[in-house]
């Protein structure tokens, strides 16, 4: 029996961002960074794959390290972490994965026979001179590459422009030849940054970083993290090299956008970077994008959603949701981990109040399936959404030293369709309140009131 798919889709203990998809065969793989649980820094770890049968989302495989930080001869002491990277298939069926360190600006390339094997250092982008790009006169710092092949010609998309950096002009395509490392046309710029977005039609979404390609149909796809950070926009061009036009988001990892649940442009998590592309698995297409857990940077997590391509090209925002791959909302029974949470909402006190964290116990490697904690009082956590048949009752699990009870609402301003009592306790404490509901498509939202303390919130079954 096939598992529903979730969001995060890998393992809660599993910090793989900047996911970037693809179907080879009859599997789709992810390559991203990899951050650690209580990292210190983006992407301190090597280079890991997953994969999954195209047919069956919910269940992940670990494919094991396929690049060890330490295989690129500039980075032997393994000083150095790997950023975001992309992969292609060169024209000779191999596949080429390319990447940046985090103290250079050129672009590293490295090999495999197979998906998800043990790449191999390959060589740097240079031109015909042998000269590295990022490094020339003139060149600009290379950066989170994103790269497609088509025939003997690779399309090697790389940038980053901070706010008001004029240093930074924006996002930038350069064009490799069949050996897949050295340029057969110059970089070109096609969406601006910040410095330069004024007038624009990209103004106030330029481009950041993490750009990412792809082809449907004869249209260029482009997708970059924007100045906002939690948004991921597209531009579409007929030429994978100029006359990129902007689109729209295709997804924030704050919901900001999204309306309906919530008041429109209030963030439903923490506003946070974003990184990922776009895949079409069977006849539906998915945006993947990462979210951060732990209060920090530095512990993002993968996960995707559906996204519609309509008959003008266009794609509608997407919103975040606990099912991303699974085939609709999840089923109405059910024990749901608490990590699941794609919504966290503060009390209102200010734009800077924390929210609850998703954490995990444990050090990193440690497989301790994640919660919710520091969950203050006026503070809500939601879950949506769930195919609800012929629910009886809802058993949540809580611990920590509070006072207060636990509400639960299946729209953020409904009525009380649950309520549970917390008091101090060191161990998880579970209780079961009956519920009636008639059958249909709903969101969980719960919501901490009482006098003091912030408890931890394991998670909850759908009985």
């Amino acid at each position: 029996m096939k598992k529903p798919a979730l969001n995060p889709y890998l393992p809660s203990w599993e910090y793989i961002p900047d996911g970037e998809p693809y179907v080879f065969g009859d599997r789709v793989y992810v390559y991203g960074s990899h951050d650690f649980f209580n990292g210190y820094v983006f992407c301190q770890g090597d280079y890991v794959c997953w994969s999954a049968p195209v047919d069956d989302l919910g269940n992940w495989r670990y494919e094991g390290v396929i690049y060890p930080r330490n295989e690129d001869p500039m980075n032997k002491e393994g000083k150095m972490c790997l950023y975001a990277p992309d992969v292609t298939v060169g024209p000779d069926g191999r596949y080429y994965l390319y990447y940046v360190l985090d103290k250079v600006p050129v672009v590293s390339v490295c090999v495999c026979d197979e998906p998800a094997g043990r790449y191999e250092f390959y060589g740097y982008v240079h031109d015909q001179n042998g000269n590295r790009l990022g490094e020339r006169p003139g060149d600009e710092p290379q950066f989170d590459p994103g790269v497609l092949t088509e025939g003997d010609r690779t399309y090697l998309y790389t940038g980053f422009a901070g706010q008001h950096d004029k240093s930074r002009t924006g996002a930038m395509v350069t064009v490799l030849g069949p050996d897949m490392l050295t340029i057969v046309e110059e970089t070109r710029f096609i969406v601006p940054g910040n410095a330069y977005s004024e007038g624009t039609q990209f103004e106030n979404h330029a481009f950041f970083e993490a750009p990412s390609i792809r082809k449907i149909g004869d249209t260029y796809y482009f997708v970059y993290s924007s100045e906002k950070m939690h948004e991921l926009c597209y531009a579409t061009s007929k030429s994978p090299v100029s006359d990129f036009t902007y689109r729209g988001v295709v997804v924030s990892n704050a919901d900001i956008g999204i309306g309906g649940y919530k008041e429109k442009d209030r963030p439903a998590a923490n506003i946070s970077n974003n990184h990922g592309g776009m895949v079409k698995i069977g006849d539906q297409w998915y945006i993947f994008y990462h979210r951060h857990t732990n209060r920090t940077w530095y512990s993002r997590q993968g996960c995707a959603e559906k996204i519609q391509i309509l008959e003008d090209g266009s794609i509608p925002q997407a919103s975040m949701t606990c099912h991303g791959l699974n085939d609709g909302p999840l089923p109405g029974k059910g024990v749901y981990p608490g990590y699941l949470a794609c919504n966290l909402f503060g009390s209102g006190k200010g734009p800077f109040e924390p929210l609850p964290k998703i954490m995990q116990d444990g050090r990193d490697g440690d497989e301790e399936i994640g919660y919710v904690a520091e969950f203050a009082v006026g503070q809500t956590i939601g879950f949506k959404y769930f195919d609800v048949k012929d629910l009886k009752a809802i058993r949540i699990a809580t611990r920590g030293y509070c006072n207060g009870d636990v509400e639960v609402r299946t729209s953020l301003d409904g009525e009380v369709i649950a309520r549970y009592h917390c008091e101090n306790s060191n161990v998880w404490e579970e209780q079961t309140a009956e519920v009636s509901l008639p059958d249909g498509v709903y969101a969980f939202y719960f919501t901490f009131t009482g006098s003091h303390g912030a408890p931890s919130f394991r998670g909850f079954e759908l009985i």
